[in-house]
């Protein structure tokens, strides 16, 4: 009995012997004189039959624009080798050519066609779609959208097949085109059709250079990039230059808009050359309080935060007004300075106040942040950026970017409320009208 057992047991372990990985695949080959059998690891095969699929798929995409490209030459000459008495095209050989595919140039044959006698040469709408440029400047800005460097763009791509044109003078390039007409179409865009109301504008520093960005929130609560203009600082030309523009794209100049400002005096004084010196223009409050903290040691500074917060809460105009002038006193009892800083536009700190907006739009337009949040997304994109070699590229990168960070705006935090402020509006252009 137990030598029954112990065979037994040795046949259930020799069996066992015999049972295949579940994760691998047998392959059996036979000849005529041997047979032998090897067991290969499912996963690596698959890895590998995986990346033979992806670069099969390129290569028949290669293969399907060539034959879209050779049935649009047969559809202009006819078929080859046959007589047609009246054909109007005919084969012209052909030339060295690339098309647009994954991202990278990739050669292909051209193939040529010209009129029945020779002397003209027939366009092929099929090659200049699929070698357009424009499809490698898209390809090239969406991956630098992305984050991807100029430089890293090569890494960037799936190796499925073999290109050129993608080292980084060649994207440099490319880029540069795909910005330029992205600024172009920023800056071209008309603004009949939009219903704006709330005007934003404040700059933005990239490098050595300036950006004075203008954007506006129409009457639904949307936001819109209007538009940048670049110089060395904010001064009156290039502020004025900003608005020239906007009214020339179609800002209605009669119409009454609120702006919001960080506080420079020359974009104050560019408003009010074009729009009149009755124009409504709420002051950055987080921008003079950041200036006046330049005039008081620290130990001061959590104090002046909670007196300006007290001060700007207040719904009444009338009280604002009250409690912002004992600010002011508190501040000339410590330093004169920081009290002259405070008076220096003392009114247009209170304008939400004095239109007596809902605390929602109150708390929205009292400051430039809706500048800052639209930058925040070109601070992240552009940081791959390691010098900015004039003011024109900055133009174009922020230009590019903005358009991109347009298409994630949502509508604004108390947009319901928005009519509020259009009546406010026309109620105070009534009364101008009245007293003139």
């Amino acid at each position: 009995m137990m030598r029954r057992s112990y065979k037994k047991k040795t046949n259930r372990s020799k069996r066992k012997m015999h049972v295949l990985d579940p994760k691998a695949v047998t392959v059996s080959l036979a000849g005529d004189q041997a047979r032998f059998q090897m067991v290969l690891p499912m996963n690596g095969v698959l890895f590998d039959v995986a990346s033979a699929i992806e670069k099969t798929a390129s290569e028949a995409g290669l293969l399907m624009m060539k034959a879209l490209i050779d049935e649009e030459v047969e559809q202009l000459t006819g078929d080859r080798y046959r007589h047609l008495p009246d054909r109007q095209a005919v084969r012209w050989g052909t030339q060295d050519g690339h098309v647009i595919f994954a991202g990278r140039k990739v050669a292909v044959e051209k193939p040529r066609v010209r009129s029945a006698d020779g002397r003209e040469e027939r366009p092929l709408r099929r090659w200049d779609a699929f070698a357009n440029p424009r499809r490698m400047e898209q390809a090239v800005r969406n991956k630098i959208l992305r984050r991807v460097s100029c430089r890293d763009y090569e890494g960037a791509l799936d190796d499925i097949c073999d290109g050129y044109g993608i080292d980084k003078s060649s994207v440099s390039r490319r880029w540069q085109a795909a910005s330029t007409k992205q600024l172009a179409a920023l800056m071209e865009r008309r603004l009949d059709d939009r219903d704006l109301c709330v005007l934003v504008i404040d700059g933005k520093g990239f490098g050595d250079y300036t950006l004075i960005t203008a954007v506006g929130v129409d009457s639904a609560g949307h936001k819109h990039v209007l538009g940048l203009c670049p110089g060395a600082t904010e001064n009156s030309e290039v502020c004025g230059a900003l608005l020239d523009d906007l009214l020339e794209r179609g800002l209605n100049r009669t119409r009454r808009y609120l702006f919001v400002i960080d506080g420079a005096k020359a974009l104050k004084k560019a408003i009010t050359d074009r729009f009149g010196k009755s124009t409504l223009i709420q002051r950055c409050r987080l921008h003079k309080a950041r200036n006046i903290r330049r005039y008081l040691p620290r130990k001061h500074h959590r104090l002046l935060a909670m007196k300006l917060k007290a001060a700007f809460g207040m719904t009444d105009y009338a009280e604002a007004v009250k409690e912002l002038r004992k600010v002011q006193d508190w501040l000339g009892s410590i330093n004169d300075a920081a009290a002259q800083s405070l008076e220096d536009g003392f009114e247009e700190l209170l304008t939400v106040n004095k239109l007596q907006l809902p605390a929602l739009l109150k708390k929205l337009f009292d400051h430039t942040n809706l500048i800052e949040s639209s930058f925040s997304l070109t601070e992240d994109l552009c940081h791959n950026v390691k010098r900015w070699r004039n003011a024109n590229m900055a133009w174009r990168w922020a230009g590019t970017v903005l358009l991109e960070a347009e298409k994630r705006f949502h509508r604004i935090k108390g947009y319901r409320e928005m009519p509020i402020l259009l009546n406010k509006l026309e109620q105070l252009v009534d009364t101008q009208e009245a007293v003139a």
